[in-house]
């Protein structure tokens, strides 16, 4: 559910309000700027008074005002500078904890959110959209705190100096207040549409710049930048509109508060003409106040642009941060393993209209290596999702080591995996860093040794600075070959109790699969093992082959016992050296 503006306004504040000491000091500086600022015209207004005629000026009186209005404005300077700071540390504290709090919900999404969601508007959620919302922040911490204390200051002031006119300034207020409503009213929906359209595009660029190479290969180019054209012409269209709109409201008021200066004016100069009581220096200083008074206005006006497109941006953000986390942990710690598993009537769909896993049963024995083989889309990667917990069964139930994993937490069911996935993953650090990742405590000895068993020393020591080259986001440069090689070399030093092996060795030449491979049979002895595998060459030596065909298991043995059926699994088999 997406929250309305006015919940995401009062959620904004309680975020501001996490800083309160910089927000009562700005509010101070504030005051004292205003007060500073507003007493400026009553000192004029005295000192033109006092300027009677040629020959006639007060010399003695004028000079102390001259002064005062000097000291005032050396005040008000240095009182603004101040509440710059002020507000530049409020708008950045609360951008921080938004951003704090939208990347600790990312962690805590179930994978059934984050595979449906597009990468790079969630990025965008994230970044973008908090820096459209810091922007406004900062704008309105600026002026509008100011504008709102200049106009409620700048009323008393005038009511001190005629109760009249100031009356009628207040009665035309109100014109110019209903104008930037109306105006803003309008605007915030079109401020959500552009943020929206924005993280589409910004998911669009993401996507196309991560595959350029696929979208060249199969000559997309025109496709994609046709993609491109639509939703960029569709971002100018949503943000000409939004722009448009509310560049109607300084207009607006603008027009509204020419009519209030040219009352107070008109007003003033009659008043003064009829003998009303006010002086020439004291009407002075009322048009400096109504000047002063419809100033805000305009600066309001374009702030509250300005809020409209960061609340638009703040709602994507809360919306984010609002999604329901994963079902929460239970208080139990799965310790250490003996390494068995039982599935027990499990089953599983990732859209419940479409069956996948149903009324799965398996029993693993300790140190048993466990091969999951079958077509694409049977449910090999689903199963392995499971064991994990990276999805929660829909119905039965998988015990690890005696337990079921629904009654332990996520943290120590998974510390009990060592997992090499098809897709590698590496994040830009130095080599030994990222060998290390989960197992933080290892010695460079320790790095050198599963390094040298998984046959990934040799190029490490070949790159500039051996272990401790610096490589970019996803591995930089490195080869597909030489990333997996160092994802397994993770895994060999951890050396859990339990594997999972999805195509561990999918992107690695022959020769080298070999040589893991039997570092994998090192690894794996007295571990239990799970291993996916699309080239069947490569588990024959498995305790236990799972043939999985639509989400069940129609074979289950040894590679002879299989092979003599003669069933789906020997088909397999032979259509791979068919094929080869």
């Amino acid at each position: 559910m997406k929250p309305n503006r006015s919940e995401v306004l009062r959620r904004v504040l309680g975020y501001v309000g996490k800083n309160r000491a910089f927000l009562a000091l700005s509010l101070a500086l504030c005051v004292l700027t205003v007060a500073a600022t507003l007493y400026v015209p009553i000192l004029t207004g005295a000192a033109v008074d006092v300027i009677v005629g040629p020959g006639q000026v007060g010399f003695e009186a004028l000079w102390p005002m001259l002064a005062q209005i000097v000291a005032l404005v050396a005040l008000t300077a240095l009182s603004q500078w101040l509440m710059g700071l002020c507000n530049n540390r409020l708008t950045y504290c609360t951008a921080r904890d938004i951003r704090r709090d939208a990347f600790a919900k990312i962690q805590r999404l179930p994978l059934s959110y984050l595979d449906g969601a597009s990468t790079g508007d969630l990025v965008s959620r994230v970044i973008s959209d908090v820096d459209q919302l810091s922007d406004g922040l900062l704008m309105g911490f600026t002026q509008l705190f100011t504008g709102v204390m200049t106009i409620v200051g700048t009323l008393g002031f005038m009511f001190s100096v005629n109760a009249l006119i100031a009356a009628a300034v207040v009665v035309l207020t109100p014109l110019s207040l209903v104008a930037a409503a109306f105006i803003a009213r309008r605007t915030y929906r079109m401020f959500r549409l552009q943020t929206q359209t924005r993280g589409e595009q910004t998911a669009l660029i993401e996507e196309m710049l991560t595959h350029q190479k696929v979208v060249r290969a199969f000559g997309m180019e025109e496709e994609t930048q046709r993609r491109f054209d639509e939703v960029n012409a569709r971002l100018e269209s949503c943000s000409l509109r939004a722009i448009f709109y509310s560049s109607l409201t300084n207009p607006a008021t603008r027009f509204v508060n020419a009519l209030v200066y040219a009352c107070v004016g008109v007003a003033g100069a009659l008043t003064a003409i009829a003998g009303g009581g006010i002086t020439v220096g004291q009407l002075t200083a009322l048009l400096s106040y109504a000047n002063q008074y419809t100033k805000p206005f305009n600066e309001i006006s374009g702030v509250v642009t300005e809020l409209q497109g960061a609340l638009a941006c703040a709602a994507r953000v809360l919306e984010l941060i609002d999604q329901p986390p994963e079902t929460p942990d239970a208080p139990g710690v799965l310790g250490e393993v003996d390494g068995s598993a039982v599935l027990e009537d499990v089953s599983f769909s990732y859209d419940k209209d479409k069956p996948l896993i149903e009324h799965f049963s398996l029993k693993v024995q300790p140190g048993q290596r466990v091969a999951i083989v079958g077509p694409t889309g049977c449910g090999k990667t689903t199963l392995i999702n499971l064991l994990m917990r990276f999805y929660d069964v829909d119905a039965g139930e998988i015990r690890v080591g005696g337990r079921p994993i629904a009654q332990v937490t996520r943290a120590s069911l998974r510390a009990a995996y060592g997992m090499v996935l098809q897709d590698t993953w590496l994040k830009a650090g130095t080599i030994a860093e990222n060998i290390k990742m989960g197992c933080e405590d290892a010695t460079p000895e320790q790095i050198e040794q599963a390094a040298r068993a998984t046959h990934a020393h040799s190029f490490i020591k070949r790159l500039p600075d051996g272990y401790d080259t610096v490589i970019g986001e996803d591995g930089g440069s490195l080869s597909q070959g030489q990333k997996q090689l160092l994802c397994i070399t993770r895994v060999m030093l951890k050396k859990p109790p339990m594997l999972i092996l999805d195509e561990a060795t999918s992107s690695i030449d022959t020769r080298t699969e070999i040589r893991v491979q039997r570092a994998f049979e090192k690894l794996m002895k007295g571990r239990t093992s799970f291993v996916v595998a699309h080239r069947l060459s490569t588990i024959q030596t498995a305790d236990v082959i799972l043939v999985m065909n639509a989400g069940r298991v129609v074979e289950q043995g040894t590679h002879e016992q299989l092979m003599q059926k003669g069933g789906f699994y020997a088909r397999l088999y032979h259509s791979q050296f068919e094929s080869a």
